[in-house]
C-alpha cells in the first residue's frame, strides 16, 4: 500500500463514528425538543388558562418572544463563526455555558409570580431570555454535525440517531408535561355569568401551578443532563486541512448564505411547511379541549402524535436512502393532509381522533427529519461552488433556525390574536361557535394550504440524489487531493 492510499485510509477511518459518538451525539438533541414540545402544546393554553392573561396581551408574549428568538439565532451564528478554536473545539463551549442560565429562565416561564401588573413584563423577559440563551445551545449544536465528521453518509447517520432521539424527546416532553399537568387542569367555568363570578371569588389555582412547575423542574433536569452528555461523549473534529476564510461582517453573512439559491429555495420551502405544521402544534391541545370535548383526553392524544412519530423516524430514514430525499418530502408532507381533513369533518369521535394523531404523526416525523438531513447537502454545495470560503457553517445553520422560528412566532401571534377576535373565554367549559371555527381553520385548512405552497417550491430545488451523489465525489476528492500536505505528512508519522 503506497503512502497516498494510506493516508486515504486513515482519514477515512477518522471519520467513522461509532455508536456511542452518535448516541451522545444524537442526545444533545433532545433539551431543544422538549422545551419546544413543552411551549409549543402547553404555553398558550398556560398563559389563558393558568396565568389567567387576557388573550391579546398572550399573543405579545408568544409572538414577541419567539421574534425576539428568531433575530438572536443569526447573531449567535455570527458570533459562533467569529469564535476562536479552544481545547474543547468551537461549538461545545457555547453549548455548556449557556446551560445552567437557560434551565433557571426556563423554569420562571412556568411560575405564576405574585402579582398582576407586571405579568406580562415577567413572561415576556424570561420567554425571551430561555429563547436567546437556547439559541447560544442549539445553533452550535446544529452545526456540531459538520464538525463531528467529514462523511456524507457517517453524517445523515448520525443525523438519523439524532432525530430518533429528538422525536423521543418530544414524547418525553409531552408525556411529562401533559400527564403531570393533566392531573391538575384548572376547573372548567361553565358560562360568563360564573366566569365573572368565579373572577370576584377567592378560587385557588395553586395546584394547576403546581404542577406546571414540578413539569418543568423534571425537565429542566433532563437538559442538564444532555448537555453533560453531549459535551462528553462528542469530540469536535477540527478541519485543519482547510483554513477558515477572513472573517466577515454580519450583513456580508446573510448576502453570503442568502445568496446561495439552493440553501435560499430549501428554507422557503420549509418556512412554509414549518408555520403549518407549528399552527396545528400550536393549537391542537386547544381544538382536542373545546372544538372536539376532550378536555381530559388531549394530552393523551398528544402522547400518540409523538409515540407515532418516533416508531415512523425509522422508516422514512430507509425510505430517503431507498427513493430520495425530495420525494420523502412530498410523501411525508402530503400523507397528513387527508387526516386533517377527516377530523374537519366527522363528528366529534374519540376513536378517529386517536386514528387521525397516530396518522399524524408519521407525517411529523418526516418534518423532524428531512429538513436536518437536507441542510447539510445545501452546505456541501455551497463548499462546492466555493471552495476557498470556508467556517461558515454556523451561518448556514442560524439562518435556518430563525427561519424555523420567525414561523412559529407568526404562527403563535396569528392564533392567540384570532382566538381573542373570535371572542375566547378563558377557561370555559364551552366556547363560542365562532373559536370552534377559528380553531378548526388553524389546525385543518391553514397547514394545508400552507404545506402544499411549501412543496410548490420544493419543485423548484435543484439538488436531487445525482446531484447530490456528484457533490460528495467532489468533496471527497478535494480532501483526498489535500492528502498530500504537510499536515497529512505529520499525521501518518504518528499513525506509523
Amino acid at each position: 500500500m503506497d503512502t497516498h492510499t494510506l493516508l486515504v485510509f486513515c482519514k477515512r477511518g477518522r471519520n467513522k463514528l461509532s455508536i456511542c459518538n452518535k448516541l451522545c451525539y444524537a442526545v444533545g438533541g433532545a433539551p431543544y425538543q422538549i422545551t419546544g414540545c413543552a411551549l409549543g402544546f402547553f404555553l398558550q393554553i398556560y398563559l389563558l388558562d393558568v396565568a389567567q392573561l387576557d388573550p391579546f396581551y398572550a399573543s405579545i408574549i408568544l409572538f414577541g418572544g419567539r421574534a425576539w428568538d428568531a433575530v438572536t439565532d443569526p447573531t449567535v451564528g455570527f458570533l459562533v463563526s467569529r469564535s476562536p478554536w479552544t481545547r474543547y473545539g468551537r461549538m461545545l463551549p457555547w453549548i455548556l455555558l449557556s446551560t445552567p442560565l437557560a434551565v433557571l429562565a426556563y423554569f420562571l416561564i412556568w411560575y405564576v409570580p405574585p402579582f398582576e401588573n407586571g405579568k406580562v413584563i415577567w413572561y415576556l423577559f424570561f420567554y425571551c431570555l430561555f429563547q436567546s440563551l437556547q439559541t447560544c445551545f442549539h445553533v452550535p449544536y446544529s452545526a456540531l454535525t459538520m464538525f463531528i465528521t467529514s462523511d456524507q453518509k457517517e453524517r445523515d447517520s448520525a443525523t438519523a440517531y439524532r432525530m430518533t432521539v429528538e422525536v423521543l424527546g418530544t414524547v418525553l416532553g409531552t408525556a411529562i408535561q401533559g400527564q403531570i399537568v393533566g392531573m391538575a387542569n384548572a376547573p372548567c367555568l361553565k358560562g360568563p355569568s360564573d366566569i365573572l363570578a368565579e373572577g370576584n371569588s377567592s378560587y385557588n389555582s395553586t395546584e394547576p401551578k403546581i404542577a406546571y412547575m414540578i413539569a418543568s423542574g423534571i425537565i429542566c433536569v433532563i437538559y442538564i443532563l444532555c448537555a453533560i452528555v453531549l459535551f462528553f461523549g462528542v469530540k469536535e473534529q477540527k478541519d485543519s486541512c482547510r483554513p477558515k476564510s477572513e472573517p466577515m461582517s454580519f450583513f456580508q453573512g446573510i448576502r453570503l448564505v442568502m445568496g446561495h439559491g439552493p440553501y435560499a429555495k430549501l428554507v422557503m420551502v420549509f418556512l412554509f411547511t414549518s408555520l403549518g405544521f407549528m399552527l396545528l402544534e400550536g393549537n391542537f391541545a386547544l381544538f382536542c379541549s373545546y372544538t372536539l370535548g376532550f378536555r381530559n383526553d388531549f394530552q393523551n392524544i398528544l402522547l400518540v402524535i409523538m409515540l407515532s412519530a418516533t416508531l415512523a423516524i425509522p422508516f422514512w430514514q430507509w425510505f430517503l436512502s431507498r427513493f430520495g430525499k425530495k420525494t420523502a418530502v412530498y410523501i411525508g408532507s402530503l400523507s397528513v393532509i387527508p387526516f386533517l381533513v377527516l377530523v374537519a369533518c366527522v363528528k366529534s369521535n374519540l376513536i378517529v381522533t386517536y386514528i387521525v394523531a397516530f396518522a399524524a404523526g408519521v407525517s411529523v416525523a418526516a418534518a423532524f427529519l428531512l429538513p436536518w438531513s437536507m441542510l447539510p447537502d445545501v452546505v456541501d454545495d455551497f463548499q462546492v461552488h466555493n471552495p476557498d470560503s470556508t467556517g461558515h457553517e454556523a451561518l448556514f445553520y442560524s439562518f435556518y433556525v430563525f427561519f424555523t422560528k420567525f414561523a412559529s412566532g407568526v404562527s403563535l401571534g396569528i392564533s392567540t390574536l384570532s382566538l381573542d377576535f373570535a371572542g375566547y373565554l378563558t377557561r370555559g367549559c364551552s366556547q363560542p361557535h365562532t373559536v370552534d371555527l377559528t380553531l378548526k381553520i388553524l389546525v385543518t385548512a391553514a397547514p394545508i394550504v400552507l404545506i402544499l405552497i411549501g412543496l410548490c417550491i420544493l419543485y423548484t430545488y435543484p439538488i436531487n440524489e445525482e446531484k447530490r451523489q456528484g457533490n460528495r465525489k467532489l468533496l471527497q476528492e478535494q480532501r483526498d487531493n489535500e492528502s498530500d500536505s504537510d499536515t497529512d505528512s505529520t499525521e501518518l508519522a504518528n499513525v506509523v
